[in-house]
Parts: structure tokens; sequence; C-alpha cells
């Protein structure tokens, strides 16, 4: 069982930044691929950035690139999501999320946090 608090979301105006933190509990973080999802009002829940167990493979979604980035500290049990340069478009809840294989869907995590919004104001 792995259980994940998600913190760091906010209000913050185009062009801006934040950090994302996600904390997780439980002794096997590290070996679990971890990953950011997102949730607009009226919209589907879609895939943002994942991280591999290592930290050597990252993934994002075209409309992050270049923007966010992924990081994981697993002395600390934590995974992180710095986000520049942001939009009003990438305002939403933003949802943390675990599994074995450090996929881009949903089907792929099986341990969800209860997301933190994020709003951006233009």
């Amino acid at each position: 069982q792995v259980q994940l608090v998600e913190s760091g979301g906010g209000l913050v105006q185009a062009g801006g930044s934040l950090r994302l933190s996600c904390a997780a509990s439980g002794r096997t973080f590290s070996s679990y691929a971890m990953a950011w999802f997102r949730q607009a009002p009226g919209k589907e829940r879609e895939f943002v950035s994942s991280i591999s167990w290592s930290s050597i493979n990252t993934y994002y979604a075209d409309s992050v690139k270049g923007r966010f980035t992924i990081s994981r500290d697993n002395a600390k049990n934590t995974v992180y999501l710095q986000m520049n340069s942001l939009k009003p478009e990438d305002t939403a809840v933003y949802y943390c999320a675990a599994g074995s294989k450090v996929g881009g869907s949903k089907d792929d995590y099986n341990y969800w946090g209860q997301g933190t919004q994020v709003t951006v104001s233009s």
C-alpha cells in the first residue's frame, strides 16, 4: 500500500512558476514509477509526466514539454513537479500517482493522491 499526499498548488499569474510535491508513505516508494496527471473541469484526467524508479527515464506530455520538470527524491519518499511558464490552460487539479510501470495511461497506476488545485490567471 502506498498513500500519496500532494501539496504546492495555488493561484499564479500566467508566466509564473509553481512546484508541486507528492509525499508518499511506505517503505517501497523507491520501487514505484511515479506520475503526475491533471484534470480540468469538464475534461478527462490527462497524463502530464512520469518518472521511473531510478529517475533515468522521464516522460512528458507534449503540452508541457520544455516547461515542466519531474524529479524524485527516494530518500525523502517525494516526487516533484516544477512548473514554469504557466499558462491559463494549465489550470486543473493535479494528481500524483504510483504504479509498477512508467506509462502514460491512468491504467498503469494503482495508487492516487487526492489532488491539488492549480489555477493560472491570465
